[in-house]
């Protein structure tokens, strides 16, 4: 069989991506950046001091995707090892600490790795500029509840609705979906997330334990899954839930912050 020309493969990709369901990707590019805003806002001087170290001109928003977009790379340590680094599996009734993490980890896992990477003060800087980047993503990822999975339906991937008359599924419906139905761009929706933080939610949010994270997330998750029968999501789904999901930015922001600024705060020279 003769080889197709360049011009007629190219256009036959491009159609095959655009059938094709896109991976799912917590909060998608917009939540994260504003999850990292709202952290940028409010990191201590000296915690501003070591991202700058790390990461040079780039900002945490541009960081906060980094490990999204290197699921495309086709290495080994992209493709299988990083993979379950995204999410954590809590059964409905368990809790994190009950469940634990599976052999070949998980999000709380990466964290702890990328923590003590950071932490050393020795590492080189390449690794740390990785370890940083996924450590925003990270704190990201577990306060999109799907992110906790039930262990029954991959994070929602499984469970099919339709979001204003589009064939999707649930979990992309809290990645992008309800977030981008907001029709902001992620400077304007941080900062209108980050200025009605007070002080004395900013100081109850605080906590740099994922463990909180997840058992917040788990809780929220059991409460968004729309009933049997009642897939066709619209207007009602999202006046119930954007406030969750603008919650759930707000939160995940603090505590991106408090995570780092207690993280370089202890950090060894």
């Amino acid at each position: 069989m003769p080889a197709l020309p360049s011009r007629v493969l190219v256009a036959l990709l491009a159609a095959l991506a655009a059938i094709l369901p896109a991976p799912a990707l917590a909060w998608g590019k917009t939540g994260h950046r504003v999850v990292a805003q709202v952290a940028d806002a409010r990191l201590t001087p000296r915690a501003r001091r070591a991202v700058k170290a790390i990461l040079g001109v780039e900002t945490l928003a541009e960081a906060a995707n980094w490990p999204d977009t290197m699921k495309s790379d086709p290495s080994p340590f992209w493709q299988r090892q990083a993979s379950p680094w995204h999410y954590v599996t809590v059964p409905t009734g368990k809790s994190y600490a009950e469940v634990g993490a599976p052999p070949e980890g998980d999000a709380v896992t990466a964290l702890t790795r990328f923590r003590a990477t950071l932490s050393d003060g020795h590492a080189p800087l390449a690794e740390r500029q990785a370890a940083l980047r996924f450590v925003v993503h990270l704190v990201g990822d577990l306060h999109q509840p799907l992110h906790t999975g039930n262990g029954t339906d991959r994070g929602g991937n499984d469970r099919k609705v339709t979001f204003f008359g589009r064939a999707t599924n649930l979990h992309t419906v809290w990645d992008s979906g309800l977030v981008d139905d907001e029709q902001l761009s992620f400077t304007e929706l941080s900062t209108w997330l980050g200025a009605r933080i007070t002080r004395a939610e900013a100081r109850d949010w605080a906590a740099t334990d994922p463990r909180v994270w997840i058992a917040e997330s788990a809780a929220l998750r059991d409460r968004i899954y729309p009933a049997a029968g009642q897939d066709a999501l619209s207007y009602a789904y999202v006046y119930e839930n954007t406030p969750r999901m603008e919650l759930q930015l707000e939160k995940g922001g603090v505590r991106l912050a408090a995570y780092l600024n207690q993280l370089f705060a202890q950090r060894r020279r």
